[in-house]
């Protein structure tokens, strides 16, 4: 592991954090409803900068690979880690990896909702 790296994703990780929990709480009181549009506009804002980000590193700007994973890894994963989730599924669909996309991501939401609630049922039942 580089010091470097882990510092850069740390210090990121930080910001993404206050900048979710910020542009989230602005959001969600404007809404009118019980819908989480707060949390649901972070998702699809962090999905269009980590692809603008991403697409802006790979063909137009050199970054060290520090400040790669401060931009991505940090702040984004730190901001929504659906970001990073929705990367993957992109990545895996511009390969054409078709089941595999599918899989990561009907498996990783369904997956993840059930990891919630046996978390849920394992604090519930101890």
């Amino acid at each position: 592991m580089n010091p470097g790296i882990v510092g850069a994703v740390a210090a990121g990780g930080a910001l993404g954090s206050v900048a979710r929990y910020l542009i989230a709480g602005l959001v969600q009181p404007a809404s009118w409803s019980g819908f989480p549009y707060g949390i649901f506009f972070v998702n699809i804002s962090g999905g269009l900068v980590m692809g603008i980000l991403t697409e802006l590193m790979a063909l137009k700007i050199n970054v060290s690979p520090e400040m790669r994973a401060f931009l991505t890894t940090g702040i984004m994963g730190g901001y929504t880690t659906f970001s990073t989730f929705s990367l993957e599924a992109a990545l895996l669909i511009q390969r054409h990896a078709y089941a595999q996309a599918t899989a990561y991501i009907a498996g990783s939401a369904l997956l993840s909702i059930l990891a919630l609630f046996a978390g849920l049922w394992i604090v519930r039942a101890f």
